[in-house]
């Protein structure tokens, strides 16, 4: 088996473009990572195949020029399409053994494991990357997702052995909490894109991860 690639731990911005207009979402985006976003997601459900490609395809030149990986909610052809870092992979999509083989040893793979460590385990064994739990906060975006206990990250960390993303409702008012109960990842959508200023909200979720390597002992897998 290939080495897990090594994640940053911090905050995985979600570029969601229902939460920010695609006329906006690269500034957004460029703001948030000005303001310390160490991973970024694409998320869009409703444009054509061209439209998410030409974002895609920007969004990951923005990632790369900071340093940042890139991954692609859902759909590992486009990942592949415009040289994403990775996929992120929900109930309903592509099982990680087929997103590994079409993008490649190397590629970042997460999987949506909602409230339930079984589904955590079977994603581990099929080879991802990381896992996320969510929603641990009532969620603007997806207001009618399952609520998953910030009890459930720090057992899945101990007992998964891979990275643990939160997501669900995260703003920089609360994430200290889900930091604190041992998430790797911090995963926020509106809660950086929509606020008055994404920088400085990025900024504060970034800096729970900003002190060093001791100030999180005992959280690394």
């Amino acid at each position: 088996m290939s080495a897990r690639p090594c994640l940053p731990r911090g905050l995985y911005l979600l570029a969601d473009a229902a939460v920010v207009p695609r006329a906006r979402l690269e500034a957004a985006v460029a703001a948030a990572l000005a303001g310390g976003a160490c991973m970024v997601q694409y998320r869009d459900k409703a444009a054509d195949d061209a439209t998410r490609r030409a974002l895609a395809a920007r969004l990951r030149a923005l990632c790369a020029r900071h340093g940042v990986p890139f991954i692609v909610n859902d759909d590992p052809a486009l990942a592949r399409a415009v040289g994403a870092d990775g996929v992120h992979l929900g109930r309903d999509d592509p099982a990680p053994a087929a997103a590994r083989a079409l993008l490649g040893p190397g590629a970042v793979i997460g999987a949506s494991c909602y409230n339930a460590p079984a589904l955590a385990e079977a994603a581990v064994a099929a080879g991802a990357d990381y896992v996320a739990f969510g929603s641990v906060f009532p969620s603007p975006t997806k207001p009618e997702a399952v609520r998953a206990p910030l009890t459930l990250i720090g057992e899945a960390r101990a007992r998964l052995g891979v990275p643990v993303c939160a997501i669900g409702g995260i703003t920089p008012d609360n994430a200290a909490a889900v930091a604190a109960a041992g998430a790797d990842l911090l995963a926020a959508a509106s809660g950086v894109l929509a606020a008055p200023d994404p920088e400085a909200a990025a900024r504060r979720i970034a800096a729970l991860y900003a002190t060093g390597p001791e100030a999180n002992e005992g959280r690394s897998p």
